[in-house]
């Protein structure tokens, strides 16, 4: 995907475009949705929503639109904030039934009195296209995923876009989540090509995170805090992939701008190849949802269709 690389005018750092590899991965997809119509099958993506977050409501226009443009059915359910649990459950349990929904995601965060634990453990794991089941969690650590998260898997085909191996290489990973960090981990340690790192997982309780950091081959940041990580804790010539995207106060139109964990002109000045915010990781994970959702059809209906 040479695409995905592009030249900074400033040094000889390598930008890794989410934008380029995301579009390759959709474009990609085209033919395994085709395999399926033919079939008779059409894959199937529902999204839920409970509350009116202003975020979340704009995720899941965008999962919508993505949905349109590969040719995937798309289904939206509104869950009321403050109904019930209970409510939200007999959403659920529809949406296991539904045979037009191939993979649904309930939108983060819930309110406040929804145990969003219980949430995913409602979820029918085959239907689990965010890969947060306990039994889909269970299934990546034993190496046997089915499906691998999109932001994690959005990592590693950025990686694997910028010609980076990850065998035998030193990963340093900055944030534990149940999201990101710790599924992301056990990815990279897998036998596997685009696994066999020696990883090490930081987190706000690890005793210098510089000297972690500075001796990685390549790091992670997903801590989810604002420019965590700058230039001087970055070892020259080391791969960043920067997974944070933070709204930070600024002096534009909007009264905000985008920022990673990732200092990035001083972090850029010490990589190889850097991911920017936004137009990094944040693409991977939508399109990655979209690749998880035709891989579910495929192994619901029984067609065998070639994912990239």
């Amino acid at each position: 995907m040479s695409l995905a690389i592009a030249h900074s005018s400033m040094s000889e750092t390598e930008i890794i475009d989410g934008n380029a590899v995301a579009s390759e991965i959709r474009d990609d997809l085209t033919d395994a949705i085709e395999t399926l119509a033919d079939a008779g099958a059409r894959p199937g993506l529902a999204t839920v929503l409970m509350g009116d977050d202003p975020a979340s409501e704009t995720y899941v226009n965008m999962k919508q639109r993505d949905c349109e443009e590969v040719g995937i059915e798309s289904y939206h359910v509104d869950v009321d904030g403050d109904a019930s649990p209970e409510t939200l459950y007999d959403e659920i349990a529809a949406l296991n039934d539904n045979d037009d929904v191939h993979g649904y995601i309930v939108q983060a965060p819930v309110p406040d009195h929804v145990d969003y634990r219980e949430v995913i453990r409602r979820v029918d794991p085959a239907k689990d296209v965010d890969g947060f089941h306990p039994e889909n969690v269970g299934r990546l650590v034993a190496g046997d995923a089915r499906f691998r998260p999109c932001t994690p898997h959005g990592v590693q085909k950025l990686l694997e876009s910028a010609g980076v191996e990850t065998e035998g290489k030193d990963v340093t990973i900055v944030g534990r989540s149940d999201i990101v960090g710790k599924p992301l981990a056990n990815l990279l340690i897998q036998k596997a090509d685009d696994g066999n790192a020696t990883v090490t997982v930081c987190h706000s309780r690890t005793d210098d995170l510089a000297e972690k950091t500075r001796s990685a081959d390549i790091v992670v940041a997903a801590a989810g805090a604002p420019e965590l990580v700058d230039g001087s804790m970055i070892g020259e010539g080391a791969v960043v992939i920067d997974v944070g995207v933070n709204r930070v106060d600024a002096d534009t139109e909007k009264g905000y701008e985008l920022v990673g964990d990732v200092e990035f002109e001083s972090a850029k000045e010490q990589a190889s190849a850097i991911t920017p915010v936004p137009g990094g990781v944040g693409p991977m994970t939508r399109a990655l949802l979209l690749y998880n959702t035709v891989k579910a059809a495929s192994l619901q209906e029984g067609v065998d269709v070639d994912l990239p």
